[in-house]
């Protein structure tokens, strides 16, 4: 068996500042330590849950893809499960980077909600361009557009970690998942927090639950053709938008581009190029 386990910052029990998730900040490795019990609780809790399902949950390989910030967080001497680490910037399929068809199941772990919600430090890849993203009508976190890597390679989403918006908001596109909420946020910068060893005996027990259940889990429920609406700041973004070929300006609204397409990882590395060519004039 092979988990693939993608992890951001923000849905980090404890964490509600920027600061708190950038190197720069005082207390980053306090909350970068958090963050590494957390993925290990997930990987921890997979291995327990293959050994009820399959009898050898040593035989559970997994890769840790380092998604927040630089994608340089965790220290991969600790990883529980032996995981590999994939880490570093500049990745062709930035948070899905090294997800393939051989993977069985897809975890998210201390993920957060969208720039559309108040989940704590909500955003959608980038605050400073995006406002807003749907998939197919829906509002879309980096959950759902991610799901779309998963969906083309037919690999289950099984496991969400992260406050109750994020929980609530990938329901729609991967209705199966298992969540283990770690906190319920209060604003956009506040939030109530399970203490830090009872959100790892939660995520712990989710990711059990996601692995043992495996054989019944569902790809990610996202009709193809598929398409991505993106709201930015302003319309000075959503005309850069459109130098990337497939990407087409809402006619009546200036600052909303449509991308479409019926191969889920191409029309996610597309958002994934818009992203990164706007972020420039953004900042």
């Amino acid at each position: 068996m092979k988990i693939f386990v993608s992890t951001d910052m923000e849905g980090t029990a404890g964490v509600v500042d920027w600061e708190q998730c950038r190197p720069s900040g005082v207390d980053y490795p306090y909350y970068r330590d958090l963050l590494q019990a957390e993925v290990n609780a997930a990987i921890e809790g997979a291995i327990e849950g293959a050994a009820e399902g399959a009898g050898d949950g040593s035989a559970v390989g997994f890769l840790v893809n380092d998604s927040h910030g630089r994608m340089a967080n965790l220290r991969p001497d600790t990883l529980s499960g032996r995981a590999r680490y994939l880490s570093g910037r500049h990745k062709p399929l930035y948070m899905m980077q090294g997800l393939d068809a051989s993977f069985d199941a897809v975890f998210f772990v201390s993920y957060h909600g969208s720039m559309a919600t108040s989940s704590a430090l909500s955003h959608t890849y980038n605050p400073a361009a995006i406002s807003e993203v749907r998939l197919n009508g829906s509002v879309a976190g980096e959950s759902a557009i991610n799901a779309l890597v998963a969906l083309g390679h037919r690999v289950p989403v099984v496991l969400i970690t992260g406050d109750d918006t994020t929980a609530a908001e990938i329901e729609p596109f991967c209705p199966d998942v298992h969540a283990a909420v770690v906190k319920t946020s209060v604003s956009r910068f506040a939030a109530d927090s399970l203490h830090p060893a009872d959100a790892r005996e939660a995520i712990r027990t989710a990711a059990h639950r996601a692995v043992s259940g495996l054989s019944t889990a569902s790809l990610p429920r996202i009709d193809l053709p598929a398409t991505l609406t993106v709201r930015f700041r302003n319309p000075d973004l959503a005309e850069m938008a459109t130098w990337i070929t497939g990407v087409a300006q809402d006619r009546a609204d200036p600052t909303v581009v449509h991308l479409d397409d019926h191969d889920p990882i191409r029309l996610y590395r597309t958002f994934v190029t818009v992203v990164l060519l706007t972020r420039g004039i953004a900042e």
